[in-house]
Order: structure tokens, then C-alpha cells, then sequence
């Protein structure tokens, strides 16, 4: 067996690929390889790619090419939803040595190991995703404050403008006894917040095999809940699975945060028919009423697409007003970038870049007062901050930021007291003129 060496992993995208390129790294580590300084050439490079808009595709090119430039004689392995897709496509770039798809990917140390002692091997290695059933768990634990946990893989829905599905696969889960005890190690490594993570949670359960649910994503929780970690967070949940039952527990579970993140996509239900999605606004608006029922202080978030095919002026107009009416605190929002070999690649009704882009400003904006909004009603509050190693100059001080239960980042005068990965009750004091939370500590000892 060859001498392991130094790796670096370069991941795009979201939390579900964080998750994953921690669990491949500690792959690497435990097989004897070293992580390489920052900014130092590494012997491997590996890519976890997303594929979500062109702008990834085009990201994942030139991370390649920089990868060669820092080390020309360095192994370079592509794996994500990229290398999924495309992966002739990325083999074809110079450089790269091995593909790696869905299914592959797990099985890195084997490929690596075949690279490193001249064993030929398959420029592309992958596998048809219909055919992919396993599930793999990862968490990605890197500071120790926070840990994104993945519960779920795949999914099953059909949205026309995705391609997710094509590169992820059928819905699977973990079991829960899976997601409970690496829950455990989580707490036992000084993990104090959790965050549910997946590509659809909410359909936590499925049997990929036969489509058949064997278990609910509110079984999950509710067994979650004893764990003895201090916080949970639930990523993002669609919404019509974000049962009445699940706010109504979340709402009641002192481990659970106040927080909940919904895709939307749109405020027209038009435009949600033509983006084959499983709802209408009204039930949307309806999940958010009863949140904020009960819980008057929880944080909603929302994802919103502009520029969908056919979205006319008018339909926009009505996501504008859908939304500024809604007791939401922030969007993501996201310009339409067309994907092959969707639905929606058959579509007509195209919307000029320059609009799409100025749609995007437009609600940008509107999140921006909307987050001012709901941070402005807890000025003068006092909430639980978990502290994250971060410090921010500001006014010839230097602070330290953390977040809230729900989700306000809060940024306060660095002290003893208030260092990385520790609880502190915080009173929330203004809001300065870059719009960020500035709070105070209060002198009372919550959490060891």
C-alpha cells in the first residue's frame, strides 16, 4: 500500500454536501491522510459539486483548473450532483482523473488507493441514479458548535425546473436508531446544536424500493428530542410537509428551535402549477399563520424563484404582494437558470435575463426589510445566543457573533464569558447601521 499524503476537499454548494465532504474526510484521515494547510498544494484534491444553476457548473470548472494550477502533478477526483449529471462533460476537463458519481462516492478510499499505486481506472465511475437505494449517513462536525446532520437523501417530487431528483435519486432515510446515535457522538464530541439536513426531510421514511413509508418524519423528532444535545434545527421543510403536528411539536419541545426555513418558489398559483409544486399559497400562508400562532417570536424563512418560464409581470406583482403581506423574516431568493433536461426545458415563455435579474433585486430588497423588521421587534428582548468562534471589529471593540433560537445573529463585545461554543442570555440592545443585532451580555451564567 502506497504512503498516504496531504488531501484537500472543496465543496459547493449546500449543507447536504458539507455534511458529506466532513464524512469523506474523515474517510481520508482515518486511512492515514493529512488535511493541507490553506493555501499550501495538496497531493489530492477532491471537488463535491453542486449543479443546481449554470453558475455552479461554471464554479466547478474553475475550482478544477485552479486545483491544477496549485499542484500540476496532484490527483484530482470530482464527485456531487455535477459529476452525477454530467460526468463526461467533467472528465473531459484537463486534470481531472476520476468521475464520481451518486452511488460512488463512499467508496473514495478505494478509488484514491487505485490512483495512488497506478491501478488503471475508469475515467467515470457511476452508476444510473433509478438505481441507487442505499443511503449513507454523514454529519459534518467541524467546529464543534454546530453539526449538520443528514436524515434524508433524494426525492421523489417532480418539479419542473429541478434537477435534483436526476442527480440525487429516489427519497431515502436513515433509520431512526441510525440518526439517534450519531445524535450521541454528535453530543459526546461537544456539539451543541444540531441541524437536520437532506434534500427532502420532511419525506423522511420512504422505502426508495417500494415507495412504502415506514416511519414520519415527526416520529424522528419526537425521538430526537431526547437527546440530551441543547438545540435542533430543521433545515428546510416543504410545505406541505410541514405538518400542523410538526409545528405543533416543535412549538412545545424546548430542544426544537423556533425556526422554520419553507420553500415557496412562488406567490402565484399559477406559477406554482406551471413549477409542478405540491401546494398553492394559501396553504403556505396558512403553515405560516399557525407558526407564528404559536410561537409570535419564530423565525420564518423562505426560498423564492424569479423568472421562472411564463412569469409575467403580473404574476411577479402577485409573489411581491403574497410575500410582503406574509409574516416571514428573510428570503433566499433565486434567479431562474435554465437546466437540460427538465420539464421545464420544454417550456416557452422564456424571461429576459435583465429582468429576471431586476425581479431579483426587487425581492432582495423586500427581504432586507423584512429582516430588519422581525429583528427590530426583539430589540430590548433578552434570548439564548450560542457563541461561534468569530470575531468582528466594529467601533474600535471587538465582538463575537452567535445566533438565537430564532435564528437573530447577535453580536456582542467579546469577553471571557463570551467565547466560541458557549450559551449566554444576551439582551438584545439596537440594531446598528449595517443592520446587524448588537447585544449585551447579562450577568448571569445560563450554561457551563
Amino acid at each position: 500500500m502506497s504512503t498516504p499524503g496531504t488531501f484537500s476537499i472543496q465543496t459547493l454548494g449546500c449543507k447536504l454536501n458539507y455534511a458529506e465532504s466532513s464524512t469523506l474526510s474523515r474517510q481520508l484521515e482515518s486511512a492515514g491522510w493529512n488535511v493541507a494547510a490553506p493555501d499550501i498544494h495538496a497531493d489530492l484534491y477532491i471537488l463535491n459539486t453542486c449543479s443546481v444553476t449554470e453558475f455552479a457548473d461554471k464554479k466547478c470548472r474553475q475550482t478544477v483548473r485552479r486545483f491544477k494550477r496549485q499542484n500540476p502533478d496532484a490527483h484530482v477526483i470530482v464527485t456531487g450532483c455535477y459529476a452525477q449529471l454530467k460526468p463526461e462533460e467533467l472528465s473531459s476537463i484537463e486534470g481531472v482523473d476520476i468521475v464520481l458519481g451518486a452511488a460512488e462516492k463512499f467508496h473514495l478510499l478505494a478509488h484514491v488507493e487505485a490512483l495512488q499505486i497506478g491501478i488503471p481506472v475508469d475515467a467515470v465511475s457511476r452508476q444510473e441514479i433509478d438505481n441507487h437505494t442505499e443511503f449513507h449517513t454523514s454529519y459534518s462536525a467541524g467546529d464543534r458548535t454546530r453539526a449538520f446532520l443528514k436524515i434524508q437523501d433524494g426525492c421523489d417530487y417532480k418539479c419542473s425546473f429541478c434537477t435534483i431528483p436526476r442527480a440525487r435519486g429516489k427519497s431515502r432515510s436513515a433509520t431512526i436508531d441510525q440518526v439517534i446515535a450519531q445524535a450521541h457522538e454528535l453530543v459526546e464530541a461537544g456539539v451543541r446544536e444540531i441541524v437536520l439536513t437532506g434534500v427532502n426531510i420532511g419525506d423522511f421514511g420512504i422505502n426508495p424500493v417500494d415507495g412504502s413509508r415506514e416511519t414520519s418524519f415527526l416520529e424522528l423528532i419526537k425521538a430526537l428530542d431526547q437527546v440530551p444535545v441543547d438545540r435542533i434545527r430543521i433545515s428546510s421543510i416543504e410545505p406541505n410537509l410541514c405538518t400542523d403536528e410538526i409545528i405543533k411539536f416543535v412549538a412545545e419541545s424546548e430542544r426544537f428551535m423556533p425556526h422554520f426555513h419553507m420553500p415557496l418558489q412562488s406567490g402565484s398559483d399559477h406559477m406554482l402549477k406551471l413549477m409542478r409544486r405540491r401546494y398553492r399559497k394559501q396553504l403556505y400562508a396558512n403553515r405560516v399563520q399557525l407558526i407564528k400562532q404559536l410561537m409570535p417570536h419564530a423565525c420564518v424563512g423562505v426560498d423564492v424563484i424569479v423568472g421562472f418560464h411564463g412569469e409575467t409581470d403580473e404574476y411577479f406583482d402577485e409573489t411581491f404582494n403574497f410575500l410582503h403581506e406574509l409574516d416571514v423574516s428573510y428570503f433566499h431568493v433565486f434567479t431562474y437558470s435554465e437546466r437540460s433536461d427538465t420539464f421545464a426545458d420544454q417550456m416557452t415563455g422564456q424571461i429576459p435575463m435583465q429582468t429576471r435579474r431586476k425581479r431579483n433585486e426587487i425581492l432582495r430588497d423586500l427581504s432586507s426589510k423584512k429582516r430588519h423588521y422581525f429583528y427590530h421587534q426583539h430589540v430590548q428582548s433578552q434570548r439564548l445566543v450560542l457563541f461561534e468562534q468569530k470575531t468582528i471589529a466594529m467601533d474600535g471593540k471587538k465582538y463575537v457573533s452567535g445566533y438565537t433560537d430564532n435564528y437573530i445573529k447577535v453580536n456582542c463585545v467579546k469577553s471571557k464569558e463570551i467565547d466560541f461554543n458557549t450559551l449566554e442570555m444576551v439582551q438584545m440592545s439596537k440594531i446598528n447601521a449595517s443592520g446587524d443585532m448588537i447585544g449585551d451580555r447579562i450577568d448571569q451564567k445560563v450554561y457551563i
